[in-house]
Order: structure tokens, then C-alpha cells, then sequence
């Protein structure tokens, strides 16, 4: 298949990147041996534009998809975060190329009420919405017109390629990195933990409390040292809703706390990942899995496994394009267990 998948690249920020879900997506389709074109339209903007200033160049980055897509004559285009491009821009693609399918992926949790915004203004104009919360939570963007799927992060071995299950000679026994404290209280939880475990064991906070956050390769050497990560969501509760930090933990052999409201119990394996209900058994459970190594390594080895085996970009590469297409499933995939081929709850 001919795919053109509309994603932020980073070119401009020369290295110093962040993990993308787009640059996992865009790896997957290939090594599934379809022939993929990307088109990063902030780039664009920004190159395109007087000065470089990126806002002038919005018109003349819908131009160029549009000759993008006339040039390399897509079967299905992915649109990912590419708030540049425009609904009407969308509709003239459709207009002159009716039968590409257009599918947007939407990794932003849904407690952000600008984010529920843009899905539905996005679900006038694809075929296919893939959202980052489980699809039984997804009842607001039903009857909108789109087909409705909910989408994993995925782990690519190319990025979580480390093991730190096997090692037990890392010096962060406990590693919490963030950037964003917009709704969210989650802050608070960690300054508590801080001082609680102060002179227990080795805590490393970037992002918060005078830390600065780290990116790129300062990111990575932060994971190669680490036994334990908090997962902690900006909010709590919805269902199968994990921000990308789960499977970047999981998938280098980093055992996580997460909230057990999300009920991922429900998806992974048990003795995987350490669930906790409040501040009290996380702290105990911290506490257990820091005197008990072999533990530790034990339940991060298993949740390593699986999503390497399970919940990797190839497999979410290939659901993508099944859905959008309408092909049938070629895997049992473990996220899309109550959704039908027609993105229906089952």
C-alpha cells in the first residue's frame, strides 16, 4: 500500500527530540513493507514561511500536501497532530483522489476539553478516528460519521532498546520525568513520595522541582539508569488511557507504578506492571519491589515481553491500515479486543 502519514518529524529541533508515537507509526508501516511518504507539516510551515516564522507559512503548507499528495498518489493517508492542516484541505484531497481513505490518530488524553474539540472537528472529514483512550470510553464521538478505534502506544525496538530487568547494578532506583503541569494535581503525590523516601533510595525527578527535563539522548541515559518509573498520568480513570511514558518504561525492562483506575489490569498480564490505588500503596508497594530485586526484575522482564511481543509498532502499524482500509484483522491484536472490524464495540 501507498501511505502518506501527516506527522510532526522534529527536523528543526536538530537531535534534541522527543519520543514520537508518529516516528513509531511511520517505522511500523515500513517494516510492514508498505511504501510510506511523510509529510511533517510544521516543518513545512516553517521552512515555506517568510523568515522562517511558522504561522506565515500555514497557507503554503496545505498547498504543498495537496501537491504531496497529487505526486505520490496515496491509498490511505494518516492523519496524525497536524492542527496546520485544514478540514477544507482534507475535503479537496477527498474530492480529487475519492477513493484514498483518510484515518486520524489522536494521541492526547481526552480530559483536555480543546483535545475532544478537535476530534470532532477532525471526525467531519476522515473515514477513520484512532484515539489513545479504550474505545468503551469513546461513546462522545459516536454517530459523528467516522469509524471509531482506540489505538495503544506502542513499543519500536528500535527506540526501547534496552533490558534493565536483567541488571542490577543501575543507580536510579526510581525515575518520574514530566513537562506539563496542566491539569493535573500529580505533582503533589511526588513531593510527597520525595520527602517520604528521602535517604531510602535514589529518586530522580527531571522535569519538576528545580530539575530540568531532559531530551533526546540526556532521556535515554536517564532510562539506561533506572530500576523503577512512575507512570503517572496528568489525571486518573480512563479507560486504557496511559500516556506514552508506559510503554517507553515497559519496553526497556523498567518496572512501573501506574494508577489501577485506568484498569489496565484488564490488557497486560498479571505480575507486569505494580498497580496502586493511593499515595499510601504506592508508597508500600515502591517499598517492596525496592528490597525485593529479584522481583523486580521478575514483573519487569514479563512486561518487557509483552509489548515487545504483543503491543509493538508493527502490529500497530498493520491495525491502523487494517481498520482504515476495512481488511480483515491479520492478528488477534490484544488493545482491539472489543472492537469489531468496523470499529462497533463488540
Amino acid at each position: 500500500m501507498r501511505v502518506l502519514h501527516i506527522a510532526y518529524q522534529q527536523l528543526r529541533r536538530y537531535g534534541k527530540t522527543r519520543v514520537s508515537w508518529g516516528q513509531k507509526l511511520t517505522h511500523g508501516l515500513i517494516k510492514n513493507s508498505h511504501q510510506v511518504q511523510v509529510f511533517s507539516d510544521r516543518d513545512v510551515a516553517a521552512f515555506e514561511a517568510p523568515f522562517g516564522i511558522r504561522d506565515l507559512g500555514k497557507r503554503k503548507a496545505n498547498q504543498r500536501l495537496l501537491e504531496t499528495v497529487a505526486a505520490f498518489a496515496p491509498d490511505l493517508i494518516i492523519a496524525g497532530h497536524c492542527d496546520i492542516i485544514t478540514n477544507a484541505t482534507l475535503q479537496t484531497i477527498k474530492q480529487r483522489c475519492p477513493d484514498v481513505v483518510i484515518a486520524h490518530c489522536n494521541n492526547d488524553p481526552l480530559f483536555i476539553p480543546d483535545n475532544v474539540t478537535r476530534i470532532k472537528h477532525r471526525a467531519a472529514v476522515v473515514d477513520a478516528l484512532f484515539i489513545s483512550t479504550g474505545r468503551r470510553e469513546l461513546t462522545v464521538f459516536e454517530n459523528l460519521g467516522p469509524r471509531l478505534y482506540h489505538m495503544p502506544n506502542p513499543v519500536d525496538p528500535a527506540f526501547e532498546n534496552l533490558n534493565n530487568s536483567i541488571r542490577s547494578d543501575l543507580p536510579v532506583d526510581l525515575l518520574f520525568c514530566s513537562n506539563s503541569d496542566d491539569f493535573t494535581q500529580r505533582l503533589k503525590l511526588v513531593k510527597s513520595l520525595k520527602e517520604r523516601l528521602a535517604g531510602e533510595l535514589n529518586f530522580k525527578t527531571y522535569g519538576s522541582f528545580g530539575d530540568p527535563p531532559v531530551w533526546g539522548r540526556d532521556y535515554d541515559r536517564a532510562l539506561a539508569d533506572t530500576k523503577m518509573g512512575l507512570n503517572l498520568n496528568r489525571q486518573e480513570g480512563d479507560y486504557w488511557y496511559s500516556s506514552a511514558r508506559m510503554a517507553q518504561l515497559a519496553g526497556n525492562g523498567i518496572l512501573q507504578f501506574t494508577h489501577s483506575a485506568p484498569r489496565f489490569d484488564q490488557l497486560l498480564p498479571a505480575e507486569s506492571v505494580v498497580y496502586f490505588n493511593d499515595q499510601d500503596d504506592l508508597l508500600a508497594r515502591i517499598r517492596e519491589f525496592h528490597h525485593d530485586d529479584a522481583k523486580r526484575q521478575a514483573w519487569a522482564a514479563k512486561a518487557r515481553d509483552f509489548f515487545h511481543l504483543e503491543i509493538n509498532n508493527t502490529l500497530y502499524a498493520q491495525y491502523i491500515l487494517e481498520a482504515s482500509l476495512q481488511l480483515p484483522f491479520s492478528h488477534d491484536y490484544v488493545w482491539a479486543q472489543d472492537i469489531n472490524l468496523d470499529g462497533s464495540l463488540k
